[in-house]
């Protein structure tokens, strides 16, 4: 009787675990969420370190604002670049949009010319590192397809692959995602013949405001073997960003007050 009680016990805690398991769209949410949409608004510096295949670095300094329009839906991003001096002053608008394309825009000091990037251009190489446009304020979850390959205690690893596979470069990614948090650590690119050619991992995740944050960060192109790792410092969130700052007006006189270096 005693061991009927045990199984019974056990199969009664299997069934429970199981009705708690979240589904695929709800782990990708939560993910997404965990990723872009820490707070009602923030701000972060951070240090770009470009290295290619011969070992040469390159750096970039930069400041990162960032407004939710609505959780999990519209945001803006404002990206402003100190150092060094061939992109000092350049700075970068988003417009991110739900269910329709984002806008942006590119203002290069040198030339005093705002540069719209086209949809095209979002997975391209951000500013020469190996992080894209798309890397930055983050793909919608709604052009892709998801699947649950992959659950164990500590990780969900999701499958994405595009509605529309002609509009971007890969087949299909696979995402790492910590259960305790729902921070992706991991993603892995594949392209149109299977292969893995880029990753972009979390290197470190800390606590701020409560809030998990990746604080350092690694993407790398496997083809070229080159890599960019990002270090974000003085991260802060709901520090009451005004909408405005997110306009064309700010591309060519920075809000000062929410760069200082």
């Amino acid at each position: 009787m005693r061991k009927l009680l045990v199984f019974l016990a056990v199969l009664f805690f299997a069934a429970y675990s199981w009705a708690q398991e979240l589904s695929v769209d709800e782990i990708v949410s939560k993910a997404n969420n965990a990723s872009y949409y820490q707070g009602k608004e923030g701000r972060a510096k951070a240090k770009m370190v470009v290295t290619d295949a011969q070992g040469r670095k390159r750096e970039r300094q930069l400041t990162i604002l960032k407004l939710n329009l609505k959780a999990g839906g519209d945001q803006k991003y404002y990206v402003y670049f100190h150092k060094p001096n061939d992109v000092k002053g350049m700075s970068y608008i988003v417009w991110k949009h739900v269910g329709k394309d984002d806008d942006r825009w590119l203002y290069l000091p040198a030339m005093d010319l705002v540069r719209r990037i086209a949809a095209s251009d979002k997975r391209s190489s951000f500013v020469g590192t190996t992080f894209l446009y798309e890397d930055i304020s983050g793909r919608s979850i709604d052009l892709d397809e998801h699947e649950l390959i992959a659950s164990d205690p500590a990780y969900y690893t999701v499958k994405n692959t595009p509605k529309d596979a002609a509009l971007v470069e890969f087949s299909y990614y696979t995402v790492k995602i910590d259960r305790n948090n729902f921070v992706p650590m991991r993603a892995e690119y594949f392209d149109k013949t299977g292969k893995p050619y880029r990753t972009i991992e979390a290197l470190e995740v800390k606590d701020i405001q409560n809030y998990p944050t990746v604080t350092r960060m690694k993407a790398m192109d496997l083809n070229s073997n080159s890599d960019t790792v990002t270090e974000f410092s003085d991260i802060s969130y709901n520090i009451g960003l005004n909408d405005s700052i997110f306009t064309e007006r700010f591309l060519r006189n920075p809000p000062q007050q929410w760069l200082k270096e």
